[in-house]
């Protein structure tokens, strides 16, 4: 994305503002309206969902933008779903990360491997997984000429760290969670492979990197999502961001 370019998300138009993220400007969207739009997604106001909060502590819980933590303590009712809709701005892979996004396609292609997705429409629908206790989570990234790529994980509230995240085949990570003024930090501790009850952690030879997601408040109901995927060896291997909208109010006519 240059800067200076209009990108177009759904509603309200979006400047680029450096730093490869976006400043959103919606002069009908307030604190209200946010939380309106929160609590008709979410199927009503149900239940508070604490689950991220007594990660973090309550110190830390307390630091994050009141918008984040409204999104990550709405407890979905069971069968329920909540959709973000928005835009990929930014996708970045060297050749390693280039052959590790498309090695991993093997097992269901957990890690985005178009750079064709920049400036198009991705979604992120989360949904309850009353089961496991935990969350499904499919993100969809649109790709030029060709079928959306769709990415399924799973993530179940367990573990030496209290978070995992499954992306199939046996597959997943422990991650930690981080508190900033103005993101929630996703990192991953380690890689472990789990078939037939038995847990094999993977050793950090074996790991592709250490795994960063944010998600970053903008403020008028928006967020940034970002994905960093750094080795010791290669660097730096997918850095990705896209610009997320707050589900707009149901009608009710």
């Amino acid at each position: 994305m240059q800067r200076g370019q209009a990108i177009q998300i759904p509603e309200p138009a979006a400047h680029p503002a450096g730093n490869g993220l976006l400043a959103i400007h919606d002069d009908q969207s307030g604190p209200s309206a946010v939380t309106a739009r929160w609590r008709s997604a979410s199927g009503g106001p149900g239940e508070v969902d604490d689950r991220f909060r007594r990660l973090l502590g309550d110190r830390d819980w307390r630091m994050l933008p009141t918008a984040v933590r409204r999104r990550f303590s709405k407890r979905l009712a069971k069968g329920k779903s909540v959709a973000y809709q928005g835009i990929v701005t930014r996708m970045e892979m060297n050749q390693a990360g280039t052959a590790l996004a498309h090695a991993a396609r093997l097992i269901g292609g957990p890690l985005p491997f178009d750079r064709s997705c920049v400036n198009r429409p991705a979604v992120v629908i989360v949904t309850e997984d009353t089961a496991t206790n935990g969350q499904f989570w499919i993100r969809q990234y649109g790709r030029a000429n060709r079928f959306p790529q769709t990415v399924h994980s799973s993530k179940r509230f367990r573990g030496p760290t209290g978070l995992e995240e499954y992306v199939g085949c046996g597959i997943g990570m422990a991650l930690t969670v981080e508190a900033t003024p103005t993101a929630l930090l996703f990192k991953s501790d380690h890689y472990f492979v789990e078939l037939f009850g038995l847990r094999v952690r993977l050793p950090e030879w074996l790991s592709p990197g250490a795994l960063v997601i944010g998600h970053h408040e903008l403020g008028n109901g928006y967020f940034t999502f970002t994905l960093s995927l750094t080795n010791r060896l290669f660097g730096q291997l997918i850095w990705q961001e896209a610009v997320f909208g707050d589900p707009k109010e149901k009608s009710h006519e």
